[in-house]
């Protein structure tokens, strides 16, 4: 068992608590809303109320052996602040969720070695990745889709698909949380990892499909669109972690 704490217990940091919690470990979590508290709290999580822009994180959050970090937050000052309370906790390991939004799109291939935009995202990266007090693992998710996140609702602009020529990469919640728990149980630390599903197909037929099924039938295919676009391969984390994915075929999702 080990002592983790989830800053941002949000669409897929609940579950996340949830799926730690069956397997034994203890949760903190965190929440910037008071009436999530009780929802947090009922659900045998520790509840801890924390906004990231905070002078001072409460020191009994960190009182942890591992934290993941789960906020959209890119602010730089205040994940500067962050990090050097966790240099003074019993905190020993961070998974940080970045995002493959740190990449270009280069109508190419995208591995980990690819590069990086200079973003918030990619600094604040940098940050954990640098830090020599605690070891740090960055993920690097495509798109979250998954139960009340549909991605039929992804597309709100005049039922217009841009870019219908470019390729998805997305990933489903339940794989987010898998990849997240096999690091931990295998305890794989100092690494950079994308993550999505190891499909992509073209966004028009993909969003037709998903479209549909939320009764939103005849989209529109931008044609204007330059049809920009990146393909995220995420082979380094599937040989490192030997995962397998549970929606892998994002066209049978």
């Amino acid at each position: 068992m080990q002592n983790i704490s989830i800053l941002g217990c949000g669409w897929l940091g609940f579950p996340l608590a949830e799926a730690l919690l069956a397997k034994g470990h203890a949760v903190k979590g965190s929440t910037t809303t008071e009436d999530k508290l009780i929802e947090l709290e009922s659900a045998n999580i520790s509840p801890y109320l924390i906004h990231t822009n905070d002078d001072i994180i409460s020191s009994e959050f960190l009182n942890s052996d591992i934290l993941i970090v789960l906020i959209t937050s890119k602010d730089i000052e205040s994940f500067k602040r962050l990090i050097g309370q966790i240099e003074t906790s019993s905190i020993q390991s961070v998974i940080y969720i970045s995002s493959t939004s740190v990449y270009p799109s280069s109508n190419s291939v995208v591995t980990e070695e690819s590069p990086t935009n200079d973003s918030p995202l990619a600094q604040i990266e940098n940050l954990f990745r640098r830090n020599t007090s605690f070891q740090s693992t960055i993920i690097r998710f495509g798109g979250l889709f998954g139960y009340h996140r549909k991605p039929g609702n992804f597309i709100r602009s005049h039922n217009t698909i841009p870019n219908p020529e470019g390729f998805i990469n997305l990933i489903h919640q339940d794989d987010c949380i898998g990849i997240l728990m096999a690091i931990i149980e295998q305890n794989i630390w100092n690494e950079t990892f994308n993550a999505c599903a190891d499909s992509h197909p073209k966004r028009a037929d993909f969003y037709i499909k998903e479209m549909a099924k939320v009764d939103r039938l005849r989209p529109i295919l931008d044609p204007e669109s330059e049809n920009t676009y990146k393909i995220i391969s995420p082979k380094k984390f599937i040989s490192v972690l030997h995962y397998t994915f549970k929606y892998s075929n994002l066209m049978d999702y």
